[in-house]
């Protein structure tokens, strides 16, 4: 049995016989398991260390940085190429508006920035941005627990990016307001040096927090009154109360009685040519049957992007009217409606404004987006940047009467919204708003982006804020050299405008 069991373990040519190699066998599994488990996470220090590695590449002096480009392109081919798809007789009115002004202009330019962001140096340290992160877009917004809170406001632009970029449209705008206010040079410093200190320094401090407590950190009125009412003077602080006050009352029932009109006993939105118009109004019968069953639609689909319990919220509205509306500065020309929703009776209304949706003009220098609907793009960029966003915030595409396929995000009309009035505001008064769009701007994209890389990149010292005093009040004047361009086309009869 000895050799049988000897001679049966031999191997070989001529063996007929190929052992097992089970160790071998084993040994290989083992790898495999190993090769499939993920690699440890980066430690907070080495998180840190990467960010202060991107100094070597980008230094953060270096964005103090701006000369126009020599190809850059024409600035008024690039609104144009944007008032292409837009509603005609519509564009006048926008260009009307973005002529008033410098500041004006910039709300509307948000695509020539972003072309010309894009060959500036870029740190790629990336979180979810606004796109459009100028001081007008950061205002008091209710929360759903029915809370007052200081946020960013406007996602039509959002996409993910280098957070530089939205850091430099905020401070620009800042420099752009205070110039029109007759702020010194030493006080427009002042206002940037203050908003860009409060979002290193709060980065710093989120770097620091657990992730849980980042995501809920806010920014509520009581906060804010805590805050700084002890260091403001009377006037300001009645300023700021009353502030606070106008922006409850801007709810939904004042936009209700705002805009809607009792018409043969039936609540209808009242006309306000060319800003609101009613569908009835605007489209020969057929046309207009056709539209509007567009529209309901939109809002009976629109409601599957909800949460379950805010969709069968939705479902107590019936619909009973729609009107097209006029909106912003740079939006002007998308095609915006307003739908009257009416609940339990008609003094239970509702008011969702459905908007159109397009690429954002941050994508050409930006990764593109990973949703091909760019309503969804708008929502989900609102839901990851904003501290507490509206309840009916959903998306959906819609076929128009021309065929044609569009995109749209849907949300409140209005609800407790506070808008800041910068003309009314002395230098302190600036610096202290600054501040807070500081704070709420780190907040946002360290909810999204490496708050540890960020924080690490930035550091302690004020490097990066005096950069950004330099870059602020050198794309302030390329932004007057461009405000003049419009002045010369307009006056040249190459673009029309319209005030409304």
């Amino acid at each position: 049995m000895a050799g049988h069991g000897t001679d049966a373990r031999k191997s070989g040519p001529g063996s007929g016989y190929t052992p097992l190699r089970p160790a071998p066998a084993l040994r290989s599994a083992a790898a495999t398991r190993s090769e499939r488990q993920p690699a440890p996470p980066p430690t907070p220090q080495e998180r840190a260390a990467r960010g202060k590695a991107v100094r070597a590449v980008v230094p953060r002096s270096a964005h103090g940085e701006f000369e126009p480009s020599p190809d850059r392109p024409d600035p008024l081919e690039i609104i144009e190429s944007q008032s292409a798809t837009r509603v005609a007789e519509l564009v006048p009115i926008r260009y009307g508006r973005m002529l008033e002004s410098p500041f004006r202009f910039y709300r509307g330019a948000a695509a020539i920035m972003a072309a010309d962001l894009a060959t500036t140096p870029r740190t790629e340290l990336t979180a979810q941005l606004c796109g459009d992160a100028h001081m007008l877009n950061f205002r008091l917004l209710a929360s759903p627990e029915r809370h007052l809170m200081f946020d960013i406001n406007d996602f039509d632009e959002t996409l993910p990016g280098p957070v530089e970029w939205d850091v430099k449209r905020l401070v620009t705008s800042l420099v752009i307001a205070g110039r029109e206010n007759g702020f010194s040079n030493a006080e427009r410093s002042s206002v940037v040096l203050t908003a860009v200190r409060r979002y290193r320094e709060q980065m710093g401090l989120y770097a620091g927090m657990r992730n849980l407590d980042v995501w809920y950190a806010r920014l509520d009125t009581d906060e804010i009154r805590a805050t700084v009412d002890d260091q403001l003077d009377r006037t300001t602080r009645k300023r700021l109360a009353r502030a606070l006050d106008t922006a409850r009352s801007h709810d939904t029932l004042q936009a209700f009685g705002k805009l809607t009109e009792d018409i043969d006993g039936e609540r209808r939105i009242a006309p306000d040519p060319p800003l609101v118009v009613p569908l009835a109004d605007l489209l020969p019968d057929v046309q207009h049957h056709r539209l509007e069953s567009a529209i309901r639609e939109l809002i009976e689909r629109y409601s599957h992007s909800l949460r379950a319990d805010h969709r069968h919220l939705l479902e107590q509205y019936r619909f009973a009217d729609v009107a097209r509306k006029v909106v912003g500065v740079g939006s002007v020309g998308t095609r915006c409606w307003v739908v009257l929703m009416l609940g339990k009776d008609d003094e239970d209304p509702l008011l969702l404004q459905a908007k159109e949706a397009d690429t954002s003009v941050l994508a050409p220098y930006a990764r593109a987006s990973r949703y091909t609907n760019q309503g969804q793009r708008v929502v989900t960029g609102q839901r990851l940047m904003q501290a507490a966003s509206d309840i009916f915030l959903g998306w959906e595409r819609a076929v128009g009467i021309d065929g044609r396929k569009r995109d749209f995000y849907v949300r409140q009309l209005r609800d407790w919204k506070g808008v800041a009035q910068p003309q009314t505001m002395e230098p302190y008064a600036m610096s202290r708003f600054a501040e807070l769009c500081g704070a709420t701007l780190a907040r946002a994209h360290a909810r999204s982006g490496d708050r540890i890389a960020i924080a690490g990149y930035l550091g302690r010292g004020d490097v990066f804020d005096r950069a950004m005093v330099r870059f602020a009040e050198s794309y302030a004047d390329q932004n007057e050299r461009d405000h003049q361009a419009l002045v010369e086309a307009v006056g040249t009869g190459r673009l029309p405008a319209e005030a409304a």
